[in-house]
């Protein structure tokens, strides 16, 4: 059986994840497109500045809470628990192998010039940022899928010690 703060927990890590990486797909991302590209450097840099840590440690307590539903989960529960684990470690792999690199070079641009390449680099930046954002969201889908199943199969073995 799930404590409750086991279901809490992950509910509200890889929900926060999804809806963090989901902003920034769907607002940020257009926002970026729309302004100039030295605004776009250097907003870019103050973000990401202040997203490290942030979204690190979300990730980690994402994975970490996620975990936690697998190993609390039996059977099937713990598969699809086990498989938002995945993909919550996913989007932290994106990010550190995919745009975290090209942040690096992002903020050389914004004190510099930026290579011919720049819009192929940025555009690979983006599928990086949805990809990530993806991997998010479906594992938040898995986590609900379970706790509501662990939910109302609870209510139904507890219905059927009351009622019989």
């Amino acid at each position: 059986m799930l404590s409750r703060s086991v279901r809490a927990a992950a509910l509200l890590f890889p929900g926060l994840l999804a809806g963090a990486f989901g902003y920034g797909a769907v607002n940020v991302l257009y926002a970026f497109r729309e302004v100039p590209l030295d605004v776009r450097f250097t907003f870019h840099v103050a973000l990401m500045r202040v997203n490290g840590p942030v979204m690190q440690a979300l990730m980690g307590l994402a994975v970490l809470s996620t975990i936690a539903l697998a190993v609390r989960s039996s059977g099937w529960s713990r598969r699809v628990a086990a498989s938002a684990s995945a993909l919550v470690i996913a989007s932290f792999l994106v990010t550190r192998l995919g745009n975290v690199p090209i942040n690096q070079q992002i903020k050389r641009w914004a004190v510099g010039t930026p290579p011919d390449d720049y819009a192929d680099i940025l555009r690979r930046w983006e599928l990086f940022h949805v990809t990530r954002t993806g991997c998010a969201l479906v594992a938040f889908v898995l986590v609900i899928t379970v706790v509501v199943r662990a939910g109302s199969d609870h209510l139904a073995v507890r219905n059927a010690a009351v009622y019989g």
